[in-house]
């Protein structure tokens, strides 16, 4: 066990089975990362912070990008959308790494933890939320007008992820159905590419710091690979009224964790 940095065949099994759930969860609606996470600080409790951040970005990236390849090839993923929107999250989350060196991760808890309460009431009273696509703008300038707002909720939600983190799967399919009109099914397949290039974005920043436990990063990130392909062909079979019941979920779990925080930092 010494080639994946000393842990115990008991704790190996346990992150293991930690990223295969994560995989499954981010794949359908975002928010692995309160898995994972969560199962890295307790099998990993004497690592660095970073070490722990970089290990599970390494992993999260693999299952997010075969998740990503599973929406594409059931052709649910808007391309055209995704693409700049995941540049520019990429540029916001390179940038956001930078900014946390200088801001504490406690200074956006409350904000998330708003946003987050925001979220959830949206959804709950608005049962037919995401459930068929119709985008927001039509006319002779729709393109140019969504592709201005993808690229801004791009640019700031990877900055918040660059930053902070929590929640931001959540944030891009939110943002993605209400401001731009996607289904959830839709929104969750665009969301995987854009989560992939903010994964990518932070994983370099932490690699360069040599941050990152890779054999057992790569372990997990198989875990997590069969976790996201069986979470988002699960979504394409049950399609955007399932994805909304696992997202709210995932927006109750992580109003659990954030709130225990802040009161807890109070």
């Amino acid at each position: 066990m010494e080639s994946l940095y000393g842990v115990t065949p008991a704790v190996l099994a346990f992150l293991v089975a930690a990223a295969a759930l994560a995989g499954w969860v981010d794949a359908v609606s975002g928010g692995g990362g309160l898995v994972q996470l969560p199962a890295l600080l307790i099998g990993l409790p004497g690592a660095p912070p970073a070490t722990v951040l970089g290990t599970n970005k390494l992993s999260s990236i693999v299952g997010t990008s075969a998740a990503a390849i599973t929406y594409r090839r059931a052709a649910v993923t808007d391309i055209g959308t995704a693409v700049p929107m995941a540049i520019a999250a990429f540029l916001g989350s390179a940038l956001g790494a930078v900014v946390a060196t200088h801001l504490p991760g406690t200074f956006f808890r409350p904000l998330a933890l708003g946003l987050l309460v925001v979220v959830g009431v949206w959804t709950l009273v608005r049962p037919a939320l995401g459930e068929d696509q119709d985008l927001r703008w039509h006319g002779t300038d729709a393109h140019a007008r969504h592709r201005v707002a993808a690229v801004t909720m791009g640019a700031t939600i990877g900055l918040y992820d660059g930053v902070f983190g929590p929640g931001t799967g959540t944030f891009l399919v939110f943002g993605l159905v209400v401001l731009l009109g996607y289904s959830f099914l839709n929104a969750s397949a665009i969301a995987k590419l854009v989560n992939v290039s903010t994964n990518l974005a932070a994983l370099i920043v932490f690699t360069a710091g040599g941050h990152v436990l890779w054999a057992l990063g790569l372990t997990m990130g198989a875990a997590n690979l069969v976790g996201g392909v069986v979470g988002a062909r699960t979504a394409v079979r049950r399609g955007s009224g399932f994805v909304r019941v696992v997202f709210l979920v995932v927006v109750a779990a992580l109003l659990v964790k954030l709130g225990y925080d802040v009161l807890r930092g109070a």
